[in-house]
């Protein structure tokens, strides 16, 4: 029987956590453990999980309390809970959210269905701080497409997630195995996108239509979710764009590096290659933006922004009217 570890990473989550545990326990197919890794909440947090736990009482999970180890953001504190997961599975966790019934069944099912599958995710109901329904889904939120959505279904998975990243961590499941290619995790980027581009530089991720969880909006999230309304587009168009762009090709070169050591193939190190190339010259665009529009111009003809920028040919307005 193949076995579910959770990888849960916490940080003051006192208000929600009970009904995210309750949740887990509630599920179709049981998981086995939960691995439990606090950033040194300051509130009652892990003792309400162990709580629930004991409340559960002999059906319960496994629960792994891993020690407080300081406070090291999101990103180290979900490594170290992956780390310490023992099932060949692993489901990510935050605090705040609900998991549908069917979650792990769902997750599990994909994976389990395809024995070279490395990582899936899926949708989500957004709802506000008290549970109620937004009105929408995170797939309608990030405009995943029937393009982006075809593209991964029929092998060609890196060229989406080399744009953006489309996996959110809460729906997440995978296989340990990623993780011996994965880690370390680096730090300029975020532990679900890292882990999902990953798995498309080796073309096994899988995208599932369907609702997992209720995916808690409440202005606190340390990664959330906001719909890419006209006008949410036009404040970013008109944000600085300070060190955006730097920071984008530092995690190109991140990626660059990793892909090197892994057994990926020609295309997949070509098009990283590309991505890096594409966001240093994006990084080099003058403060002037009249000065920037040649450069900006040559990278549109050259087919870079379709291929490599997240919003496309929306990016190149963004990069023209963008401050400095």
């Amino acid at each position: 029987m193949s076995t579910v570890s959770v990888a849960l990473a916490t940080y003051n989550g006192a208000s929600h956590v009970r009904q995210q545990i309750t949740s887990i326990l509630a599920q179709t197919v049981p998981v086995a453990e939960i691995v439990l890794a606090d950033d040194g909440s300051s509130d009652d947090t892990v003792a309400i999980v162990r709580r629930c736990i004991a409340e559960a009482g002999v059906a319960a999970p496994t629960l792994v309390v891993l020690p407080v180890d300081g406070n090291r953001g999101v990103v180290a504190n979900f490594e170290r809970a992956i780390m310490a997961c023992s099932g060949e599975f692993v489901a990510l966790c935050d605090q705040d959210d609900v998991w549908h019934p069917n979650r792990v069944a769902d997750g599990l099912a994909a994976l389990t269905a395809r024995r070279s599958l490395l990582f899936d995710h899926g949708d989500a109901d957004l709802v506000d701080a008290d549970g109620a329904a937004l009105g929408t889904s995170l797939f309608e939120a990030l405009a995943v497409s029937d393009d982006d959505r075809a593209a991964i279904s029929s092998g060609d998975a890196f060229s989406t997630y080399i744009r953006r990243n489309l996996a959110t961590g809460a729906t997440a499941m995978f296989r340990t195995r990623l993780v011996q290619l994965a880690a370390p995790f680096p730090r300029s980027w975020v532990h679900d996108e890292w882990l999902a581009i990953i798995a498309a530089a080796y073309e096994e991720i899988a995208v599932l239509d369907v609702q997992l969880i209720d995916y808690r909006q409440h202005g606190a999230n340390q990664i959330g979710v906001k719909k890419a309304t006209f006008t949410y587009r036009v404040q970013r168009m008109l944000q600085p764009r300070a060190d955006r762009y730097t920071v984008l090709a530092e995690r190109a070169a991140v990626l660059v590096e990793r892909l090197g050591s892994l057994d990926v193939g020609d295309e997949v190190r070509r098009l990283a290659d590309a991505k890096l190339r594409f966001e240093q010259v994006r990084a080099s665009y003058p403060r002037n933006r009249l000065a920037r529009l040649p450069r900006i111009l040559r990278e549109w003809r050259a087919g870079s922004y379709h291929r490599l920028s997240s919003q496309r040919s929306a990016d190149v307005l963004r990069d023209l009217l963008q401050p400095a």
